[in-house]
């Protein structure tokens, strides 16, 4: 299938981009510190705002892109954000998950609002016009397209979710097959406090 090439082409391409993390933290999703993507988008939250990843500053936040009618790749990976959420315990209130829609046609925004609502109400929506949305996939590296079906359409698309710190910075890709329990090991790592280590760590004691 076309969008499982989307998402093993991205991956591995994420793969390979230069960290500039540093090598003491082994994460089970792919470190993308110091890429060039994003590293912002100019879309709407569901009541028509301007939307900005700038607005969750303090935050950990998880951007997915995908459409309310998908009928497996979004829901599994917004089921996967609330367990993620869940076992992080006090600390998931740190987190906050951004879906962006690649199908502003059909994804108004009631329709997206109330989607975020069946999964967590902390949960925000974006959109844009096809032009911002086209912009904002882009920037992301986001591969989606229309497929025709029976008399509509659905959406070939990029299941990459991605993370940032608390400081706005792009860190972590969440490949769409990592468990929940996986993805909240890396998040715990990305919330832990750097500890100093060898002769440093004297001056601190």
């Amino acid at each position: 299938m076309q969008r499982r090439y989307f998402i093993s082409t991205l991956a591995a391409s994420l793969a390979m981009l230069p960290a500039a993390a540093s090598m003491a933290a082994a994460y089970n999703g792919i470190d993308v510190t110091g890429a060039a993507i994003g590293p912002d988008y100019q879309l709407f939250y569901a009541d028509g705002k301007p939307a900005s990843l700038r607005d969750f500053k303090g935050k950990y936040v998880m951007l997915f892109f995908g459409f309310t009618q998908c009928p497996d790749v979004c829901p599994t990976a917004l089921s996967r954000a609330v367990e993620i959420k869940r076992l992080l315990g006090a600390d998931g209130n740190k987190l906050q998950v951004v879906f962006a829609t690649i199908d502003p046609e059909r994804d108004t925004g009631p329709l997206l609002a109330e989607y975020m609502r069946a999964f967590d109400p902390t949960f925000v929506s974006v959109r844009g016009n096809a032009a911002q949305t086209a912009k904002a996939a882009a920037d992301f590296k986001i591969f989606y397209r229309k497929v025709p079906s029976g008399g509509s359409y659905t959406m070939d698309h990029t299941a990459i979710t991605y993370v940032f710190d608390a400081d706005g910075k792009i860190r972590l890709a969440f490949k769409h097959d990592q468990t929940a329990p996986q993805c909240a090991d890396d998040l715990r790592k990305l919330m832990a406090p750097p500890r100093p280590t060898g002769f440093l760590k004297g001056l601190f004691q």
